[in-house]
């Protein structure tokens, strides 16, 4: 009997309106600017005819707006909330770009709880990948979530440790490995639900077919 192969596409949201360069994380408000809402829209023409049936998003605005302008372009489908694709909890929430970039933009370091390390950020999607594979084997998924989120996932199922550091060597190109760019692609696929997914990432997703 053929494995059943099941594919998440995890979305990063689109763009968002910061004019002042905060790092937003958490906070509630931040929406898509201009640019992201068009980015958002743009991603139809990529999931049409995949037979989407539900899409899992992120409770913070950015993300559900991404997640709702795409469900209204598949006909619509259902938008379902999940906390376990929320941003990293950090202390730095509206801290200016500015500062964090000076710290190399590590929110990482010296985090304690209920604030979270790389790992915890991982280990909160795998649970959520691991409920999706038992309800919706067969199927593809989109997930609208955080680029942290996806970092450590691209990193994981590429074979690379699960940190900050290895977060920071993508960033920098030490790691041959995309950064996920707003309204990005990530997509994993498994035949089965055991063992490391195929990796495919489409920085502009609206263009591959």
């Amino acid at each position: 009997m053929p494995e059943t192969k099941t594919t998440i596409h995890f979305v990063r949201h689109g763009q968002v309106y910061n004019p002042d360069d905060i790092f937003y994380g958490r906070l509630p408000g931040w929406k898509l600017s201009a640019e992201g809402l068009r980015q958002a829209q743009s991603l139809g023409p990529f999931f049409a005819g995949r037979g989407i049936k539900i899409i899992h998003s992120s409770p913070l605005l950015r993300a559900r707006q991404t997640a709702q302008i795409i469900s209204t372009l598949l006909d619509p489908v259902e938008v379902k909330i999940s906390a376990s694709l929320l941003e990293c909890h950090t202390p730095y929430d509206g801290t200016p770009g500015k500062v964090l970039t000076q710290r190399n933009y590590d929110i990482y370091t010296g985090n304690t709880p209920p604030f979270e390390q790389p790992l915890d950020v991982f280990r909160r999607t795998q649970r959520f990948i691991r409920r999706v594979l038992k309800a919706r084997p067969g199927e593809e998924v989109i997930a609208v979530t955080h680029a942290d989120v996806i970092v450590f996932l691209t990193l994981w199922a590429q074979g690379y440790e699960v940190s900050f550091q290895n977060k920071s060597r993508i960033e920098h190109r030490q790691i041959p490995l995309a950064f996920p760019a707003p309204a990005s692609v990530t997509s994993l696929t498994w035949n089965g639900a055991d063992g490391l997914p195929q990796f495919a990432y489409f920085p502009n997703s609206w263009q591959a077919v």
